[in-house]
């Protein structure tokens, strides 16, 4: 096996952001972030906005989630203009 070529796989924290929610396990995702977990270690820690805690399908609770403003942008991209742009182009 060549040495150097394969990405570091060490244990990591993936911590939910909207809910109380950590779990640890092994990835090769790099952070800069750690976090003392519940063994007393310190563990470089990635932060989600979504996990099994919070997930709509597990809860049974919808929530929106928009961490981007990608909604707001569509609106602001297709507001009142939308039917003229379509007229517009069905007529070419």
């Amino acid at each position: 096996m060549k040495s150097e070529i394969h990405p570091n796989y060490r244990p990591v924290v993936f911590k939910d952001k909207t809910a109380d929610f950590a779990i640890l396990t092994q990835s090769t995702i790099s952070t800069k972030d750690t976090i003392k977990w519940e063994d007393g270690n310190e563990y470089p820690v990635y932060f989600v906005d979504i996990s099994s805690a919070s997930h709509p399908f597990y809860t049974g609770k919808q929530q929106f989630v928009d961490t981007l403003g990608r909604v707001e942008k569509f609106k602001k991209k297709f507001a009142g203009n939308y039917k003229s742009l379509e007229k517009k182009t069905t007529k070419k």
